[in-house]
């Protein structure tokens, strides 16, 4: 379709872990040669990124639902290709935007790690158009993962997939060669390892990190006692 030159590349091959969905490095033909994020993460006592590291939103913008007065702010770290991240949409999401996101308490960012071509790519996709297509997109890819997710990139299988937000295939395609878009995303992975990032799902819930699916009651009692503290 002649798009071959804009597909993300990975090096090494897949490799899925017990816990959560692990890969290699990844870049992109045709990126710019600066696109890596040049701040140093500054961590705390206890190795954590401090806030301000953690906080700060790359070229691009985040993704994110809730309040931006929410006492707690809950960072993932998400491959589309992920089974781990799917499961944790679709048995934990849920209740968890129901109870803690749409009452104001948690602010949710999700931030892209792409592992492997496919995922690359889907994740251009879901940064075109509105934040409402942007989750239906998260949310129609990881619900049909088993339809588009392959090694070998399959453009008409995602886009058949994404089409179903509403997004045309001369906007799929487009955004497939949008360079902005190519740059912007491979900041947010290079500064995701440099927050410690390695695999998928990668929570921070404030400055705490989890590397692990999480059931609704994990993540609650994770929740908590930030919810509960004074500070």
């Amino acid at each position: 379709m002649g798009l071959s030159k804009y597909y993300f590349i990975i090096v090494g091959l897949l490799a899925v872990s017990l816990t959560a969905c692990g890969g290699q490095n990844f870049g992109l033909q045709n990126s710019s040669p600066k696109t890596g994020d040049e701040e140093a993460v500054h961590l705390g006592a206890n190795g954590a990124p401090l806030k301000t590291s953690l906080m700060k939103a790359g070229p691009l913008g985040e993704k994110w639902l809730g309040s931006t007065s929410a006492k707690v702010t809950v960072i993932e770290y998400m491959s589309l290709t992920c089974p781990h991240c799917r499961a944790f949409h679709q048995k934990t999401f849920p209740r968890f935007k129901r109870d803690y996101i749409d009452t104001g308490k948690v602010r949710y960012i999700v931030r892209e790690f792409p592992i492997g071509r496919s995922s690359g790519n889907a994740a251009l996709i879901t940064r075109c158009g509105t934040k409402d297509r942007t989750f239906k997109m998260i949310d129609l890819f990881l619900n049909n993962q088993k339809k588009w997710a392959s090694q070998d990139v399959r453009l008409d299988a995602i886009f058949s997939v994404a089409k179903q937000s509403g997004i045309t295939r001369a906007e799929f395609d487009n955004c497939l060669k949008n360079q902005e878009l190519i740059d912007g995303l491979n900041w947010v992975k290079e500064r995701g390892r440099k927050l410690g990032v390695s695999g998928t799902p990668t929570f921070f819930i404030n400055s705490e990190k989890v590397r692990r699916p999480l059931t609704f009651e994990e993540l609650r009692k994770l929740l908590e006692p930030h919810l509960s503290s004074t500070s």
